[in-house]
């Protein structure tokens, strides 16, 4: 048997990653993350996976953000029956994450089916509960970084450090040819990698001589400014002072793992310095907090942190658990710092301090980390003048500002230094995790900095390749897509619509009168019932 490989998400968008590889020796996967970003995609969260659970017979997974394990407690739950294969610290890490994520889908699936009841259509089930994610946890199994590990007879792997995030890894697979005189086929899977020099990490490492490799392009073809951490602190120093200044209010929608750990450790090294005001320092987030809390206990394996956990504490960190903490925090009109989940604004608590201070000129966004497409992030991010939240139309009138001195990615440059450094890649590079442009950037870049055009590969969804020594084959037609190519990593009609209809209000109220207004309208209508 052909040992082949599916991409059953990261294919052509940054989020679900998920691959599904089959060999003559068991099927497994590499990751089964959850899809961010338009309805459209999400939606695929829902549906059934493209392959039977209770046929496989491992997962490796990478790291732990959702995007990467956030539908084990789906699998699970879809008959799959085996182990889960990851770091120590992604287990502690999971822990939290992947119940804090069931709790969010049912009280969001609760909401819902509020809203679909008034509007008489169908209930929804959330994609996992709370309980699903603990019991989950009971088929973890925890490997040592650079350590071979047994998966199946025929197949092991090893993890070798990534630098993304606490416990994140690159994964080499290394498969047993049927013929005993063959060599064994050598896999490596990046995971995210993370950029060089990263506070708490040491730079991301890998393994030579691969016959093929399967690399994230989040940040193809861009180049970021190299800062020390003195530099970074500066940096974030200035964006504190100058969003405070006259009574300013920041908020910084963070990602709680690592994200907000960094950030945590900066603030509270720029205020025993006397570089930044001292003011409440609001970590409005329970998954962040606990996250934080893993962070501690695991400060031993961190680099550039003095006092251990303690870099995680101040006097003027204030931790916000409970939702009556969380609403108190919008009696303050000035002199505050907010970090609060999620990163991209799709959720969490982050979307009620948005809802009450976007609207407001001495308030100040601070984007820290990808936005993907159709998220409120983005949205921010691209200049929009007002925004939907929870169907409310909202003006913004806030600064937004964005830095990516806190990338967990390596960026274009530092992509392909760390794919060239793997030596010769026998069979192929397939380039995953990325938007069209980033992997279409990366690709020119890794074709100038001499691999052959026609050893690197850019998977479209659901795509299956058989993994020959020398080249790997696809059949184009063999399997049916879940989405279409230009449905994938792109805003949907539901972005299209939202946006339209903030425009559409925006029009109105700056039309003169009420007659110039149903004149506007009818016109409107007349374009609706010309296309029926």
């Amino acid at each position: 048997m052909i040992p082949s490989i599916r991409f059953c998400g990261a294919a052509g968008t940054v989020t679900g990653s998920c691959y599904w590889l089959r060999t003559e020796h068991g099927e497994i996967l590499i990751d089964c993350g959850m899809f961010q970003g338009s309805k459209t995609l999400k939606e695929l969260n829902y549906g059934a996976f493209p392959f039977d659970p209770a046929k496989l017979d491992a997962v490796l997974l990478t790291h732990a953000h959702i995007d990467h394990a956030g539908l084990l407690p789906k699998l699970i739950n879809a008959g799959f029956r085996r182990k889960v294969f990851m770091t120590a610290a992604t287990a502690d890490l999971l822990s939290y994450m992947l119940p804090d994520s069931g709790y969010i889908q049912e009280a969001e699936v609760e909401e819902l089916n509020r809203r679909n009841a008034q509007r008489g259509r169908p209930s929804v089930k959330p994609i996992f509960t709370r309980q699903d994610a603990i019991d989950a946890q009971k088929q973890f199994a925890l490997v040592d970084y650079e350590q071979w590990q047994n998966i199946r007879p025929g197949l092991r792997a090893r993890y070798w450090n990534a630098g993304h995030i606490l416990g994140a890894a690159s994964i080499e697979l290394e498969i047993a040819a049927t013929d005993s005189d063959a060599p064994p086929m050598r896999l490596l899977f990046s995971g995210d990698i993370g950029p060089e020099h990263k506070l708490f990490h040491p730079d991301p490492d890998g393994p030579v001589g691969l016959d093929y490799l399967v690399c994230e392009s989040t940040y193809g073809g861009r180049r970021r400014e190299r800062m020390t951490l003195e530099q970074r602190r500066r940096h974030l120093a200035q964006e504190v002072e100058t969003a405070l200044h006259g009574g300013g209010v920041l908020l910084i929608p963070a990602f709680a793992v690592e994200r907000t750990q960094e950030l945590l450790a900066d603030l509270a090294a720029l205020m025993n310095s006397s570089a930044v005001r001292r003011v409440p320092v609001f970590l409005d987030s329970p998954l962040a907090i606990r996250a934080t809390s893993v962070f501690a206990e695991h400060a031993h394996d961190l680099e550039d942190i003095d006092g251990g956990g303690a870099a995680f504490q101040h006097p003027n960190f204030h931790f916000t658990e409970s939702v009556e903490q969380s609403k108190a925090i919008s009696r303050y009109n000035g002199g505050i710092i907010v970090l609060a989940g999620s990163g991209m604004c799709d959720a969490g608590r982050i979307r009620h301090h948005l809802k009450n201070y976007l609207w407001r000129d001495n308030a100040t966004v601070l984007l820290v980390g990808y936005q993907a497409p159709g998220t409120l992030g983005s949205l921010l991010a691209t200049g929009k003048s007002a925004v939907k939240i929870w169907g409310q139309d909202v003006q913004v009138r806030a600064r937004i500002r964005q830095t990516e001195a806190y990338s967990g990615h390596a960026d274009g440059a530092e992509l392909v230094e760390w794919i060239k450094d793997r030596g010769q890649v026998r069979g192929g590079v397939f380039l995953t995790h990325g938007e069209e442009e980033s992997l279409t950037a990366l690709k020119r870049d890794l074709i100038d900095g001499g691999i052959a055009n026609d050893k690197i590969f850019i998977p479209e969804l659901d795509q299956e390749f058989y993994l020959r020594h020398d080249t790997p084959t696809s059949e184009e037609d063999a399997i049916p897509r879940r989405l279409l190519p230009e449905l994938v990593g792109k805003t949907d009609w539901h972005n299209d619509l939202a946006a339209f209809t903030l425009d559409l209000r925006e029009k109105l109220e700056n039309t003169a009168d009420a007659k110039a207004k149903k004149a506007l309208l009818r016109r409107l209508q007349r374009a609706l019932d010309s296309d029926q």
